[in-house]
């Protein structure tokens, strides 16, 4: 089937649309990656790629080995446990295991030669967490609990540095602290899938708890009914650029991970916070003229600074394609379906490329091609079919 001519996807037919998703990753989205991306010589995953498969570059990034991995290795034990899934799961780890981190502090890098020579080690630690979920997902397949050891190391390592007061350079100067959703929602996403893992855990499980009541009393403004990117330390709205600055995609992707808590736990409160976020997010980021999610929108509906603020990313669109199914089939509330089969159309028509598979990742507002990259320090094998993936397995599991 191809993505991009489908019309026949809608969430009031599960059984069809499951079957798309599943056959979508399977047999467009994988191809496009393996092997090719697989790299016999140094090892890890070569990762940024052209439109049509050709390498653009041999840098690697510390996300993408971690990120790939770990789908692969999911792919493995929830799909079917195919051998090669398993073997270029344990391609890719074994870079990040040999190259990943600093020898002097222990630190994971952001971007690194083919070779695996250091180039750059941003402020923040989330290279660590998708190691760690690499990791979980390797001792789930294999059993060895050497995994599973590494998988502690990295998980602490990301919440010691994200959240020990002091630890990780402040991104603004003292004059006017602010702090982010962004660490919160990887905590709650990482925990989750080590639990999913791993097993039941008291560490993951408060750790859960703790970032989800944050992003509650810090980031969820039900009054302006939205879901801030960046906030006072004390949840206080900044009235400047940087913390009027929403961002659809994130929030969204947010508003996911509360609803899978709240299935876990079978929180109707959950739900309910979660729904709201994928609402408020929804109205402040659909773009009503030309269709697709903005990037960036203002709090109050000024002009926002950033020039892509208007360009349509490919990952708001996945995120947001998981998020109005969840919604969907926690609420029965018929608007999360249309705003599913919205959402699934627009992006299958614009993103997806009928000659070669996979999805383009950057557009214009109007939905106009901005480049033919595929693959790139921050675009890999992970968002699109993480979405695939997710999709199907909630259609399976009603």
């Amino acid at each position: 089937m191809n993505p991009s001519t489908n019309k026949e996807a809608s969430i009031l037919k599960p059984e069809s649309l499951s079957k798309f998703y599943r056959e979508t990753l399977m047999d467009n989205v994988v191809p496009f990656w393996f092997p090719r991306a697989i790299d016999d010589q140094c090892g890890g995953y070569l990762h940024c790629l052209d439109a049509d498969r050709t390498v653009i570059d041999t840098d690697k990034s510390i996300w993408a080995q971690g990120r790939m991995a770990w789908m692969l290795l999911t792919m493995f034990n929830t799909l079917a446990p195919e051998p090669q899934w398993l073997e270029w799961g344990k391609h890719g780890l074994d870079f990040l295991m040999r190259f990943g981190s600093d020898p002097e502090d222990g630190r994971m890098y952001f971007h690194v030669t083919r070779e695996g020579q250091p180039i750059r080690k941003r402020r923040y630690a989330y290279s660590e967490s998708f190691a760690a979920i690499a990791c979980a997902a390797m001792f789930r397949a294999t059993q060895d609990e050497l995994w599973k050891e590494r998988t502690t190391q990295l998980f602490d390592q990301y919440l010691s540095w994200n959240f020990t007061p002091g630890r990780m350079p402040a991104k603004f100067c003292a004059t006017r602290p602010m702090t982010g959703i962004g660490p919160r929602m990887i905590a709650i996403a990482t925990a989750q899938s080590l639990r999913s893992d791993l097993g039941y855990d008291t560490n993951y499980q408060s750790c859960i708890d703790r970032m989800i009541e944050e992003i509650e009393r810090l980031f969820v403004k039900h009054d302006l009914q939205a879901v801030l990117e960046s906030v006072a330390e004390d949840g206080s709205i900044v009235d400047h650029f940087d913390g009027r600055t929403l961002n659809p995609g994130h929030s969204i992707e947010a508003a996911w991970f509360v609803l899978e808590e709240a299935k876990y736990q079978g929180d109707a409160r959950l739900m309910k916070l979660g729904c709201q976020m994928v609402d408020y997010s929804w109205h402040r980021g659909w773009d009503h003229e030309y269709g697709g999610l903005y990037y960036f929108r203002d709090l109050y509906d000024r002009p926002v600074q950033e020039y892509w603020h208007d360009m349509k990313f490919w990952w708001p669109h996945n995120e947001a394609i998981i998020a109005t199914l969840f919604a969907h089939q926690m609420s029965d509330d018929e608007k999360y379906a249309k705003w599913h089969q919205q959402v699934h159309d627009w992006s299958f028509q614009h993103f997806a490329d009928a000659q070669h598979g996979e999805w383009f990742g950057y557009l214009h507002r109007d939905g106009r091609l901005s480049n033919t990259i595929k693959g790139g320090m921050w675009k890999s094998f992970f968002h699109y079919p993480r979405m695939l993936w997710k999709c199907w397995s909630l259609l399976e599991d009603k």
